[in-house]
């Protein structure tokens, strides 16, 4: 046996009722090596590279009611290389959770605790929230980044290995107010580029970073008042930032309540421009139909055009989900896919106009998607994208969309079987955009063990071409990402 336990944190966690500290979302608390992982298939010999995944995975009993995305970031790696695998999970070492393991209980209240009970300042757009660094990673100039959805420090790791760096500082201008996740790596230019939101004046702001993390540029983009932006696109000369009508009511704020509310306002969204020469005009803004968009999958430029396409939700606010217990129906609501009921959909921005079209691309209730990297900035004919259990946030299954025919394919994991956002691998020498693999780590919650499944992108009612077993259950997860080997040196 190849597997080892590294370490076991100290939790403070009770039994309990909560939906999302029990089956697939049951937290763990060891850290795992293996550097041969047992296989059921075969790994292609040309994938090479790491498969990261970040997810929320609570140690202390909270403070007040829990949410699913307040637990402490746990990332998962997995090393393949010669048609074999290696894994690794760690915690991320934010300033939080460190704390928190010296005191040996829960400082920070989460987004669910109302007014919040926190008994330390806090971090990030808020300003009472511990900074868990559990959203999203990426991968640049060689280190994993991990990063919080309502803005803190980037913390830096190992992509392999998960060695832990700390909190990145660029140079000493890392904002104020932290970053966002869903930063985005410009591979073409290899720079980082991001965007933060803040309660102060001017409310969102947005830069570059190159490889060597020295800051390129740092634009303000103004907005009326604090707002609750998740993710950013961009094309070649644009920034693509929003200001959806899903924001905290003001009125509550002064009261340390910061409650989310649908306005009776348009989306915008504002192209703002990379690298602009001095006297250019930087930001342009355009309006679309009310709603709000975790989720991107890419954006171009055609023509006087840029094109942006994401998962549009029906219903941003939805009602308490029936047939829930009463005291969760809300929360679970809010984090359920078929009562938010994202389709993918298209913006057409017109640079001449200053209008903006938009069309459905896909009727399937689906999020999370990625497409082949090698077409970010052009027009990309797939996207792979998760389907989810009625009720929860959890996946049970893959789509692979056809947005030249309109059609698409659809597997689901099994029964009790969740996955995690699924990035796409290009084959060595791909002669296609499908040219590839799809790599998803599941949990199967009635047998008690996690994998991570290899699909032939080609071929997804094959089932896996190879499944590969980890040391421990890991919880479900969400945000995940794919660097080749070339990517993997500082």
């Amino acid at each position: 046996m190849t597997a080892r336990l590294v370490h076991r944190v100290r939790s403070t966690l009770q039994p309990s009722d909560h939906p999302y500290l029990n089956g697939a979302w049951a937290p763990v608390f060891e850290e795992w090596n293996d550097d041969d992982c047992p296989v059921t298939g075969q790994i292609p010999r040309d994938l090479d590279g790491v498969y990261l995944r970040n997810t929320e995975n609570p140690v202390h009993e909270p403070l007040g009611k829990y949410h699913p995305f307040d637990g402490d970031g746990m990332l998962c790696s997995m090393r393949f290389h010669n048609g074999r695998a290696a894994f690794r999970n760690r915690f991320v070492r934010t300033r939080g959770f460190v704390s928190e393991q010296e005191a040996g209980r829960a400082l920070w209240s989460g987004i669910a605790e109302v007014p919040p009970r926190s008994e330390r300042p806090g971090w990030g757009a808020q300003g009472s929230l511990k900074d868990s660094s559990s959203t999203d990673v990426c991968v640049h100039g060689g280190r994993a980044l991990t990063s919080f959805y309502q803005c803190g420090e980037l913390y830096a790791a190992d992509p392999v290995t998960l060695d832990q760096y700390g909190a990145v500082g660029w140079g000493g201008q890392f904002p104020r107010e932290g970053v966002s996740a869903h930063g985005v790596v410009d591979r073409t230019r290899d720079e980082l580029l991001w965007f933060a939101y803040s309660r102060e004046a001017p409310y969102m702001r947005c830069g570059a970073v190159s490889r060597g993390g020295d800051p390129i540029e740092t634009v303000d983009v103004p907005l009326p008042g604090p707002r609750l932006p998740h993710a950013m696109m961009h094309t070649p000369n644009w920034y693509v930032l929003n200001d959806f009508p899903l924001f905290w009511d003001a009125a509550l704020m002064p009261r340390g309540i910061f409650a989310a509310r649908l306005h009776d306002l348009p989306s915008r969204f504002a192209l703002v421009r990379r690298h602009a020469p001095a006297g250019t005009e930087r930001i342009r803004w355009f309006e679309a139909d009310p709603t709000y968009v975790l989720h991107f999958t890419n954006a171009r430029e055609e023509g006087d055009e840029v094109i942006l396409d994401g998962y549009r939700q029906q219903q941003p606010m939805p009602p308490a989900l029936a047939g829930a217990p009463k005291k969760y129906a809300q929360m679970m609501a809010y984090v359920d896919l078929h009562s938010m009921k994202p389709q993918l959909w298209r913006w057409r921005f017109d640079l001449r106009t200053g209008t903006t079209r938009e069309e459905m691309l896909d009727e399937t209730l689906c999020e999370f998607g990625t497409i082949n990297r090698a077409w970010y900035g052009r027009a990309n004919r797939y996207v792979y994208s998760v389907t989810g259990a009625p009720g929860w946030f959890l996946f049970d299954g893959l789509i692979k969309q056809d947005l030249v025919t309109g059609r698409h394919e659809t597997v689901r994991f099994g029964p009790g079987v969740y996955g995690s956002e699924t990035p796409f691998v290009a084959r060595e020498g791909a002669q296609s955009e499908d040219d590839g693999w799809l790599l998803t780590y599941v949990t199967d919650t009635l047998q008690n063990w996690s994998e991570c499944w290899i699909y032939a992108a080609q071929s997804l009612a094959s089932g896996p071409i190879a499944r590969v077993r980890l040391p421990l259950r890991i919880p479900s997860g969400t945000h995940s990402c794919w660097a080749d080997a070339s990517e993997l040196t500082t």
